[in-house]
């Protein structure tokens, strides 16, 4: 299994299996109504020309994220085309 990674570390056009969520500020409550619980697939679709913030695909909907709220997002990326955490 590969290693997990935090969030605003994929690449434009990089998926990831959310493993994660390591924080305990009010944001948590957002990302987790936003979709982004364990298990969910994202998509980085888009990052501003400096890097922050970054655009991601999750559930059928494109949210932008600052990098400071994507810290303690945990992630696993998938292989290109892949579907699930394990190769």
């Amino acid at each position: 299994m590969k290693q997990p990674l935090c969030l605003d570390g994929l690449s434009i056009g990089q998926r990831a299996v959310v493993t994660g969520l390591c924080r305990e500020d009010p944001m948590r409550r957002r990302l987790r109504e936003l979709g982004m619980i364990e298990g969910t697939v994202v998509e980085c679709v888009g990052k501003s020309p400096f890097g922050d913030p970054s655009a991601y695909l999750i559930r059928g909907a494109v949210i932008a994220l600052r990098r400071q709220d994507c810290h303690g997002i945990t992630v696993i990326p998938l292989e290109e085309g892949g579907s699930t955490l394990w190769d």
